[in-house]
């Protein structure tokens, strides 16, 4: 029997850890990029987000094997630095080549498996998040560990300088395509995504090439300005954003409201297509990110679904 193809991934919201914790479990929240896996007589399928094809991104992904049984899981893909740890600016040098040869040995990709929907010709989605979840672990795949519901293990996440954790309700089940506050992602650090609308040049050492980007929002009908960004970048990212941004450009803004005009006298507009990941202190009372840092483009997710 065919699998059902492709089904989109269930979200977390963003919240702290439940009051009633004897209702859930935790995973470790993964940095890296989400993916559903389909195998099958056929081989071995990924897709992202809105059935983005990832197959022959990941190579090393297609050797999974699941003792002949069909399976759908979801998981996340991930790249570890060389403590162990996932490392998001790592993944970012696989995660835009379509034909990433040596850099699989290079820049090695994991898939970490923690949901299992679909076996064998049967549909898991309406089977309580606890079932699932033994059905996973009893198959032949390496399944990262789910722990209780302990304050003490988000702690041990922040000690290890993980991202956090994503509180799951052992009696949810599993709803393709929502963001369900049955699953809790729990961060150590704030972060979020942001669209990028235009960029500054560079001065001294960037001179020529990008200094900052300009980050927004989208609102109910606008496209809101939200901060510029200029620290948290590789000299290689910074290549690759420019050679990214260069065929965006467009002669005005695409922010619905006039910027300060100490950022936009010398910016170059770009259409807002490409959606990055950064970190911050705080939101201001102008609605702007407060000390923001670049962790890295965000593929998987599409401009619209940004949202203040």
């Amino acid at each position: 029997m065919a699998l059902p193809y492709p089904i989109e991934p269930m979200l977390a919201v963003p919240g702290i850890l439940p009051a009633d914790r004897s209702r859930y479990a935790l995973e470790v929240k993964w940095d890296g990029i989400r993916a559903i896996v389909y195998i099958d007589d056929d081989g071995v399928r990924i897709t992202g987000r809105k059935a983005t094809d990832f197959t022959p991104r990941y190579p090393e992904v297609s050797s999974l094997s699941v003792g002949g049984h069909q399976v759908i899981l979801d998981g996340e893909l991930v790249a570890f630095d060389e403590l162990g740890r996932p490392s998001f600016e790592r993944l970012q040098r696989r995660m835009h080549l379509t034909a990433p040869g040596p850099m699989v040995a290079m820049v090695p990709v994991t898939y970490l498996p923690f949901d299992l929907l679909h076996l064998d010709g049967h549909s898991l989605c309406d089977l309580p998040y606890r079932e699932r979840r033994e059905l996973l672990e009893s198959l032949d795949l390496v399944v990262p560990p789910r722990f209780p519901c302990d304050p003490a293990v988000l702690d041990a996440t922040r000690e290890q300088g993980l991202e956090g954790v994503v509180a799951k309700r052992l009696d949810a089940p599993y709803r393709p395509g929502t963001r369900s506050p049955w699953w809790i992602k729990v961060k150590n650090v704030q972060s979020t995504e942001v669209v990028v609308g235009g960029w500054r040049p560079g001065k001294g050492r960037r001179e020529g090439g990008i200094g900052s980007l300009l980050m927004g929002m989208y609102g109910e009908h606008e496209f809101v300005f939200v901060g510029h960004v200029g620290t948290g970048f590789t000299d290689a990212a910074l290549d690759r954003l420019y050679a990214m941004l260069k065929p965006l450009e467009i002669r005005q803004s695409a922010f619905s409201y006039p910027l300060p005009r100490e950022i936009s006298r010398d910016a170059h507009w770009v259409r807002p297509e490409l959606v990055g990941e950064v970190t911050y202190t705080m939101w201001t009372a102008e609605g702007r990110l407060r000390n923001p840092a670049w962790r890295g483009l965000r593929p998987d997710i599409v401009p619209a679904e940004v949202r203040v």
